[in-house]
């Protein structure tokens, strides 16, 4: 039971709907003009000296501090004003280090993660350090832009999907007990107001990017009081963006339909656990883990990630590991400071490493080793840069 009551207090620090682990509808609509902010995607407050930005790297465990490397040497042949203030966490971690790192990012705005391994089996009560680090940090909405490269093998060359998961309550909201022995009770929480944070933010999002579809994922028809007050909150919200279609879907069915048709859909937003499942599938459909980047947003603060948040730890050492996810993360970030020619630069360069070049690691059906990635992505900057005028 204690430990039932500290998940509690770690949630409802940033969840100030949560009492006594019930979900409580908000009546109280904003403004139209309050509506239409975008909030995470302002420019946050962060860390910058002379011209340059600090920005907390935490490359987390497997493959994690070796992808960090890659990143950290093409920012140097790039020229990227931007200094690493690392932090070390790990799955062995104490919780004093743990605080330290959220201090960190709370002090420089933004954050280059690796994923943290979760203990799990043996009925171990220990909270996950990537779920708490959302929650403290308030990252209310994890986004994904899940698109093809054209010389990557897969299934389908077309897709072109914005995910937008909710990242902080739902089935990781981290409220667990053993009510009694041999029965395990889990909450999963869903608010009124963190359902519209997030509709809002995907539909804000389909305006700035000219998008035409918003689609909800839920399972209403079976958890008809949270899953269904996430989809009435999704639905009462996009009647302030008449611009914009809207449908929603139920989980298991969206699944089928992203296998077998994915152009159908154009941005998806969905409660936490369905967006972890989802984003893997479309993650897998454009060539798997080592692809994709992740962005976190919050009011605050940004946090940028991988997009599967592997792992990778039985690859780690082996120079197999695919660097691209942690690069495309790396170029997100830049974007977010303002760095857009840097950002270009890199992402021009992974781009010919991917698709002209041919030079692909064996997750992608190649042979190339993760050193020659980096190293043909570096040898394209230099030619671009090597005659630039910047």
């Amino acid at each position: 039971m204690a430990s039932l009551t500290r998940h509690i207090k770690l949630f409802a620090k940033v969840n100030p709907l949560l009492h006594g682990a019930q979900a409580v509808a908000v009546s109280k609509t904003p403004c139209l003009s309050q509506k239409r902010s975008f909030t995470a995607a302002k420019p946050f407050p962060v860390a910058q000296y002379g011209g340059r930005f600090t920005v907390t790297m935490l490359p987390g465990d497997g493959i994690g501090p070796e992808l960090m490397g890659y990143v950290k040497n093409i920012f140097r042949y790039a020229g990227v004003p931007v200094d690493f203030e690392e932090i070390q966490i790990h799955k062995e971690s104490s919780e004093e280090e743990f605080r330290n790192a959220l201090i960190c990012i709370r002090r420089n705005g933004v954050a280059l993660k690796g994923s943290i391994e979760s203990k799990y089996g043996d009925n171990t009560s220990e909270i996950s350090r990537n779920a708490a680090l959302r929650v403290e940090l308030d990252l209310f909405a994890n986004v994904l832009h899940c698109k093809s490269y054209p010389a990557v093998r897969s299934r389908y060359s077309d897709v072109d999907i914005i995910i937008v998961r909710q990242n902080t309550e739902g089935e990781y909201s981290m409220l667990e007990h053993e009510n009694v022995k041999g029965v395990i009770e889990s909450l999963k929480i869903i608010t009124r107001k963190e359902s519209e944070r997030l509709a809002r933010y995907a539909f804000d999002y389909a305006v700035k990017y000219g998008r035409t579809r918003v689609t909800s994922v839920h399972k209403a028809n079976i958890m008809k009081l949270s899953d269904g007050l996430f989809l009435e909150t999704c639905r009462n919200v996009s009647k302030d963006y008449p611009e914009i279609e809207f449908n929603n879907m139920i989980v298991d069915n969206a699944c089928m339909q992203l296998v077998a048709k994915p152009q159908q859909f154009d941005v998806i937003v969905l409660p936490n656990l369905y967006g972890n499942v989802v984003s893997n599938i479309v993650c897998g459909l454009v060539g798997g883990a080592g692809i994709l980047s992740g962005r976190n947003y919050g009011d605050h603060f940004a946090v940028f990630e991988p997009g599967t948040r592997n792992t990778g730890t039985t690859m780690a050492g082996r120079n197999i590991a695919n660097p691209i996810a942690m690069l495309n993360a790396s170029c997100d970030m830049l974007e977010h400071l303002n760095l857009s020619y840097h950002a270009n630069l890199i992402r021009d360069a992974i781009n010919k490493t991917l698709n002209v070049d041919m030079i692909h690691t064996v997750d992608l059906g190649g042979q190339a080793t993760s050193l020659d990635v980096i190293q043909n992505i570096i040898k394209i900057i230099q030619a671009n840069t090597s005659s630039s005028n910047w």
